[in-house]
C-alpha cells in the first residue's frame, strides 16, 4: 500500500473521531458540520482510490462519477433557475425569494467561462471563482447533511417549555410554514403526560394587522390549548430576539425546553440559542419542497455571516493562493 492509501483511512478515522468527540460535547456547533464534511470526504477519497485498483469496478465507477459530473454541471443549475422561477411567482420578489435563481444562474455563467479564451490572468480567475464556488459548495453539503444528523439526535419529549418560533403572516391569518410550527408544537405539547407550557413569539411586520403572537396564540386556542398553558411574547423581529424575548417568559424550573421552527432552520436555531448561552433543543416542522432551496441558501448564507472572520480569511487565503500560482506558476 503507497503512502497516500495508508494516510487516507487514518485522517478519515480521525477526522471522525473528531466529529464524534465534540458531538457529544455539544452538537450545536457549526464546526461539528466542517469536521463531519471532512470525514466523509477522505472517506470518499479513500473508497474512490481502493476502487480504482479493481480492474472489474473501474468501468462501473467511470459511469457513476460521469453521472455525477453531469448533474453537478447540468442538472443542478437547471433546477435551481427553475425553482428560482416557481419562488418568484409563489413568494414574492423579495431578494431571499432570488437566491436559488441567482445561484443558479452563477453557476451557469462560471462554467461558461471555461470555454472561453480569457487569457492567463482570466483562466486564473476563473478557476479562483471555481475553487471558491467547491469551497461554498462542500460547506453547503456539510451543513446540510449535519442538520439531517442534528435533527435525528435531537430530544423527543420531557420538555418543561417549548416556544414557537413566527415567520410571518398573511394580513391576520396564519400561513402554511408558522401553521406546520404550531401544528409540530401541539404534537409535542401533546404528547407529555404534563403538558408543557407553551410561548408563542413573533412583533408585527410590515402587511401584518396583529402580532404573530397575536395571532399564533388564537390558532392554540382554536385547537384546543388551555389559555393557561400559553404565554405571548410579541415585540421580537429576528431569531434572536425570539429565543431572547421568550426565554425571559419562562418560570424559572423550566429545564427542558425545546424551540419549534421549521425543519431548514432547526440547526441555525440551535447555533443561535449556544450564541445566547441558552441551553434549549430546537426541532423542526415539515417545508413544501419547491421552498427549501433557497429557504436552505438563506440559512447557509446567515451561518456564514454568524463565522464572517472565518470565512474572509478562508477566501482571502484561496485568492491569495490563486493569484501567487498565477504569477510564479
Amino acid at each position: 500500500m503507497s503512502v497516500a492509501g495508508g494516510v487516507l483511512p487514518v485522517a478519515a478515522a480521525v477526522a471522525l473521531l473528531v466529529f464524534a468527540v465534540r458531538l457529544a460535547n455539544e452538537p450545536r456547533r457549526l464546526g461539528n458540520a466542517v469536521w463531519l464534511g471532512v470525514a466523509l470526504l477522505l472517506t470518499a477519497l479513500w473508497l474512490l482510490r481502493t476502487a480504482l485498483h479493481l480492474d472489474w469496478l473501474t468501468p462501473v465507477l467511470s459511469g457513476l462519477l460521469a453521472v455525477v459530473a453531469v448533474a453537478v454541471a447540468l442538472v443542478l443549475p437547471i433546477a435551481l433557475l427553475f425553482n428560482g422561477v416557481r419562488m418568484w411567482r409563489r413568494e414574492g420578489h423579495r431578494a431571499g425569494n432570488l437566491l436559488s435563481l441567482g445561484l443558479g444562474l452563477g453557476l451557469i455563467v462560471l462554467e461558461a467561462l471555461f470555454f472561453v479564451p480569457l487569457g492567463r490572468w482570466g483562466s486564473a480567475l476563473v478557476a479562483i471563482a471555481a475553487v471558491l464556488a467547491c469551497y461554498f459548495g462542500f460547506l453547503f453539503v456539510s451543513l446540510l447533511v449535519y442538520s439531517v444528523v442534528y435533527s435525528r439526535i435531537g430530544r423527543r419529549g420531557g420538555f418543561d417549555a417549548i416556544i414557537v418560533l413566527g415567520c410571518g403572516l398573511d394580513g391576520d391569518r396564519v400561513p402554511p410554514l408558522l401553521a406546520g410550527r404550531l401544528d409540530r408544537a401541539i404534537r409535542l405539547h401533546r404528547r407529555e403526560t404534563t403538558p408543557p407550557l407553551l410561548v408563542v413569539s413573533g412583533g408585527r411586520g410590515p402587511g401584518e394587522t396583529v402580532t404573530e403572537a397575536e395571532a399564533m396564540h388564537h390558532y392554540l386556542r382554536e385547537h384546543g390549548v388551555p389559555e393557561d398553558l400559553i404565554r405571548r411574547e410579541d415585540r421580537a423581529r429576528t431569531t434572536e430576539e425570539n429565543l431572547r424575548f421568550s426565554a425571559a417568559l419562562l418560570p424559572g424550573d423550566a429545564r427542558q425546553v425545546v424551540a419549534v421552527t421549521s425543519n431548514y432552520h432547526v440547526f441555525r436555531t440551535a447555533v443561535e440559542c449556544r450564541r445566547l448561552g441558552l441551553p434549549f433543543h430546537a426541532t423542526g416542522s415539515p417545508t413544501a419542497r419547491y421552498f427549501l432551496p433557497s429557504a436552505l441558501l438563506r440559512e447557509f448564507a446567515a451561518l456564514i455571516l454568524h463565522y464572517r472572520r472565518t470565512t474572509i480569511a478562508a477566501c482571502v487565503l484561496i485568492v491569495g493562493a490563486g493569484l501567487l500560482l498565477t504569477i510564479f506558476g
